[in-house]
């Protein structure tokens, strides 16, 4: 008789060797999947979580080629990357998901925006400045509106960064005229803010969505400082937010985990930002939820079916940790009782994301005290909102 194998396992690369690539490599071997990154040094964060490492650039095509030889499929650790590049990879057979047309509405905000105006998703007032023969239209369009503006650079803009916040309606002119000389912009009226909830759900190869429970976040100077499940908002709006996220998931023909940022405001949900990867509001779903969002992904991806994404406690409090001006203590943190603190392996430095800490129960005030008594030991530049 000859003994049964099993199948190999689908072999999955991943641009960029970041915290969101050594989460997945943690999750990958329980559901079957085999993990290469492409990683700029062999000090990223990811590398001792996966089974193979190739030392590259993002943005260099060779090294893209080869982690596409030794992947099935090809996803994301970020979305820093050259949408055309990608485009022509795909077009000579390599499977990324999601999609390079897919990323198109997270990598580029004018993208995003024109077609999601185009398919009547609630997204706030805006203009698109494409090149600086457009600044007549910004100025007329200015003139149709008493609202303060936001400006944000289509691309490369992450955690508050390429996102400025003019005085007047001249200096919007002024900043939107610098910006531009390096790609298209977005102005954006200034809209009335309640409060900020993300939305994760998931879509399969099969067109499968799942949703996770809709969860509230609180920022500092544009970074995400903390995460709260549930969210802080009625049933109505925590609906309309799981049915927003899965038309959208459909829209775009996502494949793998999609965040969807809201802007909570008076006259209801505006779509703020999405993220085609694991994000940093879904991080809780490690401990909180029956299927993390890093496994999920990583099912979707491999075209396996979805686990299911329950929560698994009445509620859950995830803090980021960010390097203050000086180090704090690992081994603090983690004396804190009843915290699952999760270190990215990097050095520290101001600023830089080293990790973060997540408590689960049944009581939010005591989840929030414990999980900033721990963000704190371990030395957060955060500020408790």
């Amino acid at each position: 008789m000859f003994a049964a194998t099993s199948p190999p396992r689908v072999r999955v690369g991943i641009i960029g060797a970041g915290q969101l690539a050594r989460m997945m490599g943690d999750e990958a071997h329980d559901v079957d999947v085999d993990v290469t990154v492409l990683a700029t040094s062999l000090s990223d964060s990811a590398v001792p979580s996966v089974d193979h490492v190739l030392i590259g650039e993002p943005g260099d095509e060779d090294a893209l080629i080869a982690l596409s030889r030794v992947s099935d499929v090809v996803t994301f650790d970020h979305e820093l990357v050259d949408l055309d590049q990608l485009s022509r990879l795909e077009a000579r057979g390599v499977i990324f998901r999601p999609s390079p047309a897919a990323l198109r509405f997270s990598v580029d905000k004018s993208i995003q925006r024109a077609e999601f105006a185009a398919a009547n998703f609630p997204i706030p007032r805006c203009c698109i400045i494409a090149s600086s023969s457009d600044l007549p239209a910004l100025e007329e369009w200015l003139a149709t509106s008493d609202e303060l503006t936001v400006v944000k650079a289509a691309r490369g803009g992450y955690d508050g960064r390429g996102v400025l916040f003019p005085a007047t309606r001249e200096d919007t002119v002024g900043v939107v005229r610098d910006l531009v000389r390096t790609g298209p912009v977005v102005v954006e009226e200034r809209v009335t803010l309640l409060g900020e909830v993300a939305q994760l759900v998931v879509r399969s190869m099969d067109d499968d969505v799942v949703a996770y429970p809709l969860v509230t976040t609180v920022q500092d100077n544009g970074m995400c400082t903390e995460v709260h499940y549930p969210a802080r908002v009625d049933d109505s709006l925590a609906q309309r937010a799981r049915e927003l996220g899965v038309a959208i998931a459909r829209h775009i023909a996502l494949v793998g985990v999609m965040a969807v940022e809201y802007f909570v405001t008076p006259a209801g949900l505006l779509v703020n930002e999405l993220a085609l990867r694991p994000h940093n509001s879904g991080h809780w779903t490690i401990e909180g939820a029956a299927t993390s969002q890093f496994a999920n992904h990583l099912r979707a991806i491999s075209g396996q079916s979805l686990g299911p994404t329950r929560a698994t406690s009445d509620a859950a409090v995830m803090v980021n940790v960010v390097g203050a001006s000086e180090p704090g203590s690992l081994a603090a943190a983690r004396a804190v009782p009843d915290v699952y603190v999760h270190d990215y392996g990097k050095t520290w430095r101001p600023g830089r994301k080293l990790g973060h800490v997540t408590a689960v129960g049944d009581d939010p005030l005591d989840l929030h005290v414990r999980t900033w008594r721990s963000a704190r030991a371990y030395g957060t530049c955060t500020r408790e909102v």
